[in-house]
């Protein structure tokens, strides 16, 4: 299958359902559509069923296991779109570096990058065609076993976000060590930075020719930033992204995707957000709708932002909560989604009660008109 379809469009089964690109674009719609970050997660029982006694990343290089990863929560729930089984952390494996995942602990990297000296140990050419098949594949593949259902995300960790594990070597509630690049050796860390930024937009490149319908960059760090460094770290970065990957999309003959980009807890940069080249922003819960929309003055579409806490909530409660968060953005150019992933220990039917109050309500709202 792969190599018959890899890459081919025409390939693909029909999309049915096209909410979740429609709202990317603006367009009207019949109702909101929604999706979770981390959809495919631990919080099934399934997931964890199939998950047991396996390497993480053994898991990403298998493109049947991601498939079958990504496919699981839309057999439970009406999600509008399906964002492929992998981890931001593939990309600095492809530059060279080792990445464990240690249960209870997570990312580590065993020998991080302490001084500018370290950049020696990257490849300086990567290969992302031979480096990340393994993900072209699993898309490949997964375009074709969800039969249309749903469009399929693509994603990437943002450069500052990947630098930051790179040299704290996991997790960190500081990014001390990573922001000490930033004050002591700036230059160190633009060259860091640019090299990543050339590897993901290969990276990006290869998931849309791999049948990718939309494509999702995640700054996670952007909160430990302040506005300054935002403007000279993250968002030149960011915005280099956007631009390259839709001029090569556009001279590859391929389908313009929607990109949508996440910064969380990165409210303070919500207008250099909006004009930054993607056509969705996603917002954690820490923003306001109303005031998202008007900061971001009707340029992009929106996707977030319900605190993920809130779907330990009763059903009902749950449901007024997102009655009143689909009130404040408003049913057009608006994609319903958590301000984060789902966390392991969510209960499934709330996570269903969450969808189904989404379409329910939104349904309601469009009708109103």
């Amino acid at each position: 299958i792969y190599n018959m379809c890899f890459g081919l469009n025409k390939n693909f089964p029909e999309l049915k359902n096209d909410t979740f690109l429609r709202a990317a674009r603006g367009e009207e719609l019949e109702h909101i559509p929604v999706w979770c970050m981390r959809q495919a997660g631990r919080y099934l029982p399934e997931f964890r069923e199939s998950r047991a006694g396996k390497d993480f990343f053994e898991t990403c290089r298998s493109p049947e296991a991601c498939c079958e990863l990504t496919l699981q929560p839309l057999r439970r729930f009406s999600f509008d779109a399906a964002i492929i089984f992998s981890d931001i952390l593939v990309v600095p494996q492809a530059m060279g570096m080792e990445v464990q995942m240690s249960p209870g602990k997570g990312p580590t990297f065993p020998e991080p990058l302490k001084e500018p000296e370290d950049l020696q140990r990257l490849k300086t050419k990567v290969d992302v065609w031979s480096e990340l098949d393994y993900v072209f594949k699993a898309i490949t593949l997964t375009r074709h076993r969800i039969e249309g259902k749903v469009p399929l995300i693509g994603f990437t960790g943002a450069p500052w976000t990947l630098m930051s594990y790179m040299i704290e070597g996991g997790g960190s509630t500081t990014h001390s060590k990573a922001k000490r690049w930033l004050y002591r050796y700036p230059e160190a860390s633009h060259k860091l930075l640019s090299q990543l930024t050339d590897v993901i937009v290969e990276y990006l490149l290869g998931q849309v020719q791999a049948g990718a319908q939309a494509l999702q960059v995640f700054e996670s760090h952007t909160g430990c930033l302040g506005p300054v460094e935002f403007k000279e770290f993250s968002l030149p970065y960011l915005r280099d992204i956007a631009r390259r990957v839709k001029d090569q999309i556009k001279e590859s003959g391929l389908d313009n995707v929607p990109m949508i980009v996440f910064a969380k807890d990165g409210h303070y940069g919500l207008e250099d957000l909006s004009e930054s080249g993607y056509e969705v922003v996603g917002l954690d819960w820490t923003i306001d709708p109303r005031s998202a929309r008007i900061r971001t003055g009707g340029k992009v579409s929106l996707q977030g932002n319900m605190d993920p806490c809130a779907l330990y909530a009763t059903k009902e409660r749950i449901s007024e909560i997102v009655k009143r968060m689909l009130e404040g953005f408003g049913t057009k150019g608006y994609i319903a989604n958590l301000g984060h992933g789902l966390y392991p220990d969510m209960d499934p039917e709330n996570v269903g009660a969450f969808v189904e109050a989404v379409h329910t309500h939104s349904r309601q709202l469009i009708n109103r008109k």
